[in-house]
């Protein structure tokens, strides 16, 4: 018989997660224990339970500005490279316990040097610090792989920097590119100069769109930045009729099978929609859309991959089909050399859901 899906079947359900910000997804205590050690006097509370709920609080404030208003917290205690390290490490091992099997975590070195950090050793502190955490969580019998997906924020000229970054590094734990930011006013194409950075080397990318701004973002990541996956995404559903009937690019999108990195919690708490039942995310993967679950960020949204993963499943009417096939699009869409995404399959992620379904 199946297991029954609930909050511990799906945590102990193997996922992969493509969507997940460093700096989103600190404990309370580590912001505290960090802010005390480095300085940081500009935290709106001192206790771990009050800290958390104030960051949930304030992102849920129905404006994408707004939310990323509390990042000033986080990255502002993570300006040293041990604190850095530590918050990847637990980073690492807080997804292993929840049942991730594989996690691209992205981070914007460039937002880690305000206090003289240079660039490099804040990526190598990323990269220290996800090792490590593999390591510990692979001790504890919840084994994981990380790899770190570097981000340039789009409203700063930093792209080609963080391209060389990612080129640079990708060897050492480093899997891909992102542009992260507000993304009205600031198209993805904008410094074409760092896409040809990446395309020369051939490396991976995914680009933040179709989050605050529509179509023409979407547009914009594929044909000016060639993104292979979309972060976000979602408002691909501005060009779903309620017919099924589909727009240019939403055709494009499904037809190319183009990863939609989607975390509908986030969205609701940015104001892109109402309420999870009012987001698209099941319509798009009843469509056919290449659709996968994230959390973006774990602290601001209080959620985790199995919360996630559960809340979706559960509003929506999933059962361990859907679940299982989105991990395995998620699988499919990492940025992952091909033998090492087989062994993932078949190793880990069959086996685990072959269990579960009995």
């Amino acid at each position: 018989m199946p297991a029954p899906l609930t909050p511990d079947t799906v945590r102990r359900a193997p996922k992969v997660l493509l969507h997940d910000h460093l700096d989103g997804g600190l404990r309370p205590r580590t912001v505290l224990e960090l802010a005390d050690a480095h300085g940081y006097r500009q935290l709106p509370a001192d206790d771990a339970e009050s800290l958390g709920h104030w960051f949930r609080q304030a992102a849920d404030s129905g404006s994408l500005e707004t939310y990323l208003e509390t990042f000033a917290h986080t990255v502002g205690v993570m300006q040293h490279p041990d604190a850095v390290a530590r918050v990847a490490r637990e980073c690492a091992l807080d997804l292993a316990a929840d049942g991730v099997v594989y996690a691209e975590v992205r981070m914007a070195p460039e937002l880690l040097t305000a206090q003289g950090t240079p660039i490099e050793a804040a990526v190598e502190a990323i990269l220290d610090g996800f090792a490590t955490g593999s390591r510990d969580a692979a001790a504890a019998g919840t084994p994981i792989q990380v790899g770190a997906l570097l981000c340039a924020m789009r409203q700063n000229d930093r792209w080609s920097e963080v391209a060389d970054l990612v080129v640079r590094y990708r060897d050492s734990g480093v899997v891909g590119f992102d542009l992260a930011g507000p993304e009205i006013g600031f198209p993805p194409d904008r410094l074409p100069e760092a896409i040809a950075v990446l395309d020369r080397a051939g490396a991976q990318r995914t680009i933040h769109a179709g989050e605050a701004a529509g179509i023409d973002s979407i547009r914009a990541a594929l044909d000016g930045a060639h993104a292979e996956r979309l972060g976000h995404g979602v408002r691909i559903a501005d060009e779903v009729a309620d017919d099924g009937t589909l727009g240019t690019v939403a055709q494009r999108v499904l037809e190319e099978q183009v990863p939609l990195e989607v975390a509908p919690s986030s969205n609701v708490q940015t104001g892109a929609y109402p309420s999870l039942t009012g987001h698209p995310i099941d319509r798009l993967h009843r469509l056919g859309f290449a659709v996968t679950v994230n959390t973006d960020n774990r602290l601001m949204s209080g959620v985790s991959a199995s919360s996630e993963m559960f809340d979706v499943a559960t509003t929506f009417g999933w059962s361990w089909d859907d679940v299982q096939t989105v991990t395995e699009r998620a699988l499919a869409a990492a940025f992952l050399p091909d033998d090492e995404r087989k062994r993932l399959l078949s190793d880990v992620v069959l086996p685990g859901y072959a269990a579960l379904r009995g």
